[in-house]
């Protein structure tokens, strides 16, 4: 808990750690909102799959430049346009009249979402290595800790009545407090490091930290955009409680990451990877259950058992030798966000094929894999 003190006892810590709590309230209220969407836009599953791939490719046109954009702005400035563009472009989704423009709007609030993701990483790794302090999971943690927000918003759907005011209040809101902190972050620049030639050996430290990063963020993913139609369509859940998969497995997630720093600290990083994962597991069994209350236990432990995995491989990915830390964890985001933000499409045409069930079947596999290759880093490492 040293790391969540740190963060509530200085503004220093509290700034960029609000970013990622405020990329999670503007995600995630979109994310409650897509079965609304869905029927006011008269789209099936495979479509609103697609309408998000749009979304994922948002990302992706971002994570190639990314590093350059925050090598020229600074890691803090670039930070900071990061949550300007997110509060604008967070409305355009919810306000698309129609399919194509759906699109069009998921594209935009992708990429912005991708640049301020990328440089919010990158803020917190160079301020842990010019202060020697470690907040990175518990930064990880405000991230979810925007999602409890939210899934405590989602009871007010039926009382609000409009996606879109939903969303318009929510902006203005945490685009000021954004203003009132960002003056502590956004002189902040990266520090300037050792170059080596590019080699295989330079991504071999990063691959297998990038399987699991793909794997567990694309499960985080599907779980944050399936949620609530699991919950709808398979539990046959009353409407109050369709939001509370997605609450549940972000206050589990917020918890876990707060506590990830010390965790980690006493266990290893690999060891809390395979707890992480088991306890995932777990999750998933519950979840396919098919009953309500069960299910919502399930996302609880699903959100528990991904909490630390993310943030420690950001932390690694910004301190790989030779690599610029912008570098690092781009590619750390890129392999995570891909399955971010590829999972759920997938599981959108596994639904439509077949079952949203079979959707969640096929994630209890994929955590199953973040066992396997966690097994092979431990070889690796010994």
């Amino acid at each position: 808990m040293k790391s969540l003190q740190l963060i509530f006892s200085n503004p220093r810590y509290f700034a960029p750690a609000f970013v990622f709590t405020s990329l999670n309230i503007w995600f995630g209220t979109w994310a409650i909102y897509i079965p609304s969407v869905k029927e006011r836009l008269e789209i099936d599953k495979a479509d609103l799959g697609i309408a998000i791939f749009c979304l994922s490719l948002g990302v992706f046109t971002i994570f190639p430049v990314a590093s350059k954009i925050i090598n020229k702005f600074g890691v803090g400035r670039t930070t900071w346009y990061g949550v300007l563009l997110c509060s604008i472009t967070a409305l355009f989704p919810l306000l698309a009249p129609n399919y194509y423009l759906l699109m069009l709007a998921l594209f935009v609030f992708g990429a912005s979402n991708g640049l301020t993701d990328i440089a919010m990483n990158t803020l917190v790794t160079e301020i842990e290595k010019k202060d020697k302090e470690n907040f990175m999971s518990a930064a990880h943690g405000f991230f979810s800790l925007g999602g409890v927000i939210v899934g405590l918003g989602s009871f007010l759907i039926p009382f609000i009545g409009n996606p879109a005011l939903h969303m318009a209040v929510t902006v203005l809101l945490v685009l000021a407090i954004n203003m009132f902190f960002y003056k502590n972050y956004i002189n902040i620049t990266a520090a300037q490091v050792d170059q080596e030639q590019f080699s295989l050996k330079l991504l071999k430290p990063l691959f297998l930290l990038g399987i699991i990063a793909f794997v567990t963020m694309g499960s985080e993913g599907a779980i944050i955009d399936w949620s609530g139609l699991y919950l709808k369509e398979v539990t046959l859940a009353p409407e109050a409680f369709i939001g509370s998969g997605f609450l549940a497995f972000s206050i589990a997630m917020t918890l876990g990451r707060f506590l990830g720093d010390g965790i980690s600290a006493k266990i290893g990083s690999v060891n809390i990877v395979v707890l992480g994962a088991i306890i995932a597991t777990v999750g998933y069994v519950l979840v396919l259950s098919e009953y309500t209350l069960l299910a919502i236990l399930g996302f609880a432990l699903n959100g528990l058992g991904f909490s630390v995995i993310i943030p420690e491989l950001f932390r690694i990915g910004g301190n790989v030798k030779g690599v610029e830390s912008a570098k690092g964890v781009s590619f750390i985001a890129g392999t995570g966000y891909l399955g971010f933000l590829m999972g759920p499409v997938i599981l959108g045409f596994i639904a439509e094929e077949s079952s949203l069930k079979h959707s969640f079947f096929a994630l209890t596999g994929c955590v199953l894999l973040v066992l396997g290759v966690t097994a092979l880093l431990r070889k690796s490492k010994s």
